[in-house]
């Protein structure tokens, strides 16, 4: 698992998304990080296409919100179910969902643990793969603890991230504080 590529393999490209915070048409998304500090918005998910139908996305403010972890994972159990992968009609579709809030939790207390705080969750999904991006201020460059101890407390979320997903990463922007911690991990089948 790469912690520095840009974008997972098979050579698909940088997402037009990325850790700009800019939409499918390039124009940024409302409240979105340009660079800027932000003002503060009520957290309201962006709207994707509808169920089955090519890229969806969804963006969510977590910056100055108390509650992050929760709150993600709640965001995400919505979009879930708008892009039918909940209500899980079986075994494996149901532990597919059940991975995506488990990497979506890791990636926001990693955040809140060791970079200030998140400033956005992004959910982007196709047909094959769904993608999670949490930006941050930090300067840290988060790694699975190594040699990783299944017995001992703490430091297993980047573990868990690494087993769970099919490829994972940190964008940086040059010029520009923080980071953009990427998961991707694939629908089910």
């Amino acid at each position: 698992m790469s912690t520095t590529r840009p974008y997972s393999p098979g050579d698909r490209g940088p997402e037009p998304s990325g850790a700009s915070g800019a939409s499918e048409g390039g124009a940024p998304e409302p409240g979105a990080s340009t660079g800027a500090a932000a003002p503060s918005a009520p957290s309201v998910p962006s709207e994707g296409s509808p169920p089955g139908r090519g890229r969806q996305v969804r963006t969510l403010r977590l910056d100055g919100e108390s509650g992050v972890v929760p709150l993600a994972r709640d965001f995400t159990r919505q979009a879930l179910y708008a892009w039918g992968w909940l209500p899980a009609a079986g075994a494996d579709q149901r532990a597919a969902a059940e991975d995506v809030l488990l990497v979506v939790s890791e990636l926001v207390t990693n955040a809140c643990l060791h970079a200030e705080g998140p400033d956005e969750l992004l959910l982007a999904c196709d047909n094959k793969v769904i993608r999670l991006e949490v930006s941050d201020r930090g300067a840290g460059q988060p790694a699975p603890r190594t040699p990783h101890r299944a017995g001992r407390p703490g430091g297993h979320g980047m573990f868990i991230v690494q087993r769970l997903c099919l490829d994972w990463g940190v964008l940086r922007v040059p010029g520009r504080d923080g980071k953009t911690v990427w998961a991707e991990l694939g629908a089910p089948a």
